[in-house]
């Protein structure tokens, strides 16, 4: 069985390690615990190929900015011929307390431009997603600010150690399928 699993980020420097990225630096710990490399040459994104059990991952880090995530997904899908119940996004979430991860199987896009990307691309809102909670600590009217902006000290202690749980909850859900995954993680 194969699965796509796309951690939602923008590329640059200068973004790295925001909370934005956080799909990028989940898809990360996820690759260097499984000694797996990203090829940066990859049509639409860096790539790496993973094996679990007998799962392939196919890890995708959109080259196409966020708010273009969608044309990326939809190209792998097509490619790797991936049914988009075996799709998995990485998401940050500013609903969610920082650290907190949450499974779903649809939903809306809730405002997120990468979520209404891959909406539009793929034409529904029927795929799973990781949401990884980032919190909501900023003023009216900077949110973009916010979630381009780098953890503190103090949050980047919580994150690391949730990113761990969600590098789990990802392979729970390779190996387990949505719905156990969800009972195992969405309550830690």
């Amino acid at each position: 069985m194969k699965y796509l699993v796309a951690g939602l980020g923008n590329i640059g420097e200068e973004y790295a390690h925001t909370r934005h990225n956080i799909g990028f630096d989940v898809l990360d710990a996820l690759a260097k615990a499984s000694d797996a490399a990203f090829d940066v040459n990859k049509r639409y994104g860096a790539v790496a190929e993973l094996r679990l059990k007998n799962h392939t991952l196919i890890l995708l880090k959109p080259s196409t900015y966020m708010n273009n995530s969608g044309k990326a997904i939809r190209y792998w899908l097509q490619k790797e011929n991936i049914p988009t119940e075996q799709l998995l996004v990485i998401v940050d979430d500013i609903s969610l307390p920082i650290g907190a991860v949450r499974l779903r199987g649809n939903g809306s896009s809730a405002g997120h431009n990468g979520l209404k990307s891959i909406e539009e691309m793929i034409e529904n809102q029927q795929y799973p997603r990781l949401k990884f909670g980032i919190g909501n600590d900023f003023l009216q009217g900077a949110q973009i600010h916010f979630v381009l902006g780098k953890f503190s000290e103090e949050e980047r202690k919580i994150v690391d150690e949730k990113i761990d749980l969600a590098v789990e909850a990802i392979k729970s859900f390779c190996l387990e399928g949505l719905s156990r995954a969800m009972n195992k993680f969405n309550n830690k």
